[in-house]
């Protein structure tokens, strides 16, 4: 396909939809484009819309997915399906396929499907097979990332150390060896039930409980993980961070989650971004705030005096008759703006210093000087 449109284009909904309201476009759209569904239609080009709406449906219905969608456009999004783009191993919805479907195939299909389950029907044209769906996905691990303020200006890769489960080395992940059917579901990895009413049939597919979805039965456990295929590890990962970025943003690293099961794919990392405070500056946006103090002399005669920024001091003139809380700025010295051009300014509010320990002579020259100075009325 070509260029990727927007994916609330794409569901003919806006970007402020509900997720009932995405759910229903969905459904309404998969009726429309399902090869199966539209005998007459090109074959080719209706499984390429279907993908396109399922990937939508996948990104926007996930609260997290579309928080970084709307926050970064496909660039926050490809990262998370490969290079590859969104295939069919990044679909993570199916527990949704059967309140969305279900009624659907029903209407087509007069309440009955022939021996096959809702899945074999909504996906036989799009490449899924019973066994595929036995296919468990490992858990997403969320871990918070503290950084300085001077990190966050220049960007950082970080290294975080972790525990996770990753597929067992023994076995390769599949448990054991010697396998056979799992007798319970007919190595299907689904029990099937089917119930009547007046209303109709109705078909509850769940999860084999014997094989735990893998459609077979391990005859020799591996004994290095006890036939779960995974093991738990410490691992250190380096994540780059990019400069701008502020606090709950966050940083998916795709695949280096949880191991999965029965071969399903490896779950994400999220870096979530928490922001260290500064001894000196308060953030507000892009901008950076601090708090100087000036000399007496200075703020009546003016002159330079050193600021700190985030790189280094620089001078900044002080007019004469500069009173306590005015506030000056300095462009571009604030943080990078986040994938953009440009960044944000320094705000330095001055206050006058009032020395707490004068000579007598000192004391005397001030009041000298109180004398001759102008008051205010």
């Amino acid at each position: 396909m070509s260029a990727k449109r927007n994916y609330y284009e794409v569901l003919g909904v806006s970007n402020e939809a509900a997720p009932d309201e995405i759910k229903n476009a969905y459904r309404r759209l998969a009726r429309q484009y399902h090869p199966d569904m539209n005998p007459d239609k090109d074959k080719k080009e209706a499984e390429e819309k279907f993908k396109e709406l399922s990937e939508a449906y996948e990104v926007l219905i996930d609260q997290n997915k579309r928080r970084m969608y709307d926050q970064f456009g496909h660039t926050g999004i490809d990262q998370q399906f490969g290079t590859g783009g969104f295939s069919w191993d990044n679909f993570t919805h199916f527990g949704d396929i059967e309140d969305i479907f279900g009624d659907l195939l029903g209407n087509f299909f007069g309440g009955g499907f022939g021996g096959e389950s809702v899945i074999d029907k909504i996906f036989g044209g799009a490449g899924f097979t019973s066994r595929e769906i036995g296919r468990i996905r490992g858990s997403d691990i969320r871990i918070t990332l503290p950084l300085s303020l001077t990190e966050i200006a220049h960007g950082i890769t970080k290294k975080v150390k972790l525990t996770r489960y990753e597929k067992c080395p023994a076995c390769n992940g599949v448990g054991g060896t010697g396998f056979e059917t799992c007798p319970t579901c007919g190595g299907k990895g689904q029990i099937r039930q089917v119930s009547s009413s007046i209303l109709g049939q109705f078909v509850n597919i769940t999860g084999c409980p014997k094989c735990k979805g893998s459609g077979r039965i391990i005859k020799e456990r591996c004994s290095h993980c006890s036939g779960t295929g995974k093991i738990k590890k410490v691992t250190t990962i380096s994540i780059n961070v990019p400069p701008g970025v502020k606090r709950g943003n966050y940083i998916p690293l795709r695949g280096q989650g949880n191991a999965g099961s029965n071969g399903g794919p490896p779950g994400d990392l999220i870096a979530v971004i928490d922001e260290k405070e500064d001894s000196i500056f308060k953030r507000d946006g892009d901008n950076i705030f601090a708090r100087i103090p000036i000399s007496f002399p200075v703020a009546v005669l003016g002159g330079k005096v050193k600021v700190p920024t985030l790189n280094d001091k620089v001078a900044m003139r002080i007019p004469p008759g500069t009173q306590s809380g005015r506030i000056f700025k300095i462009r571009g010295k604030g943080l990078p703006k986040l994938n953009g051009y440009g960044r944000g300014d320094e705000l330095i509010e001055v206050f006058t210093h009032t020395p707490k320990n004068l000579s007598a002579e000192a004391k005397e020259l001030i009041k000298r000087l109180n004398n001759l100075i102008e008051h205010p009325s």
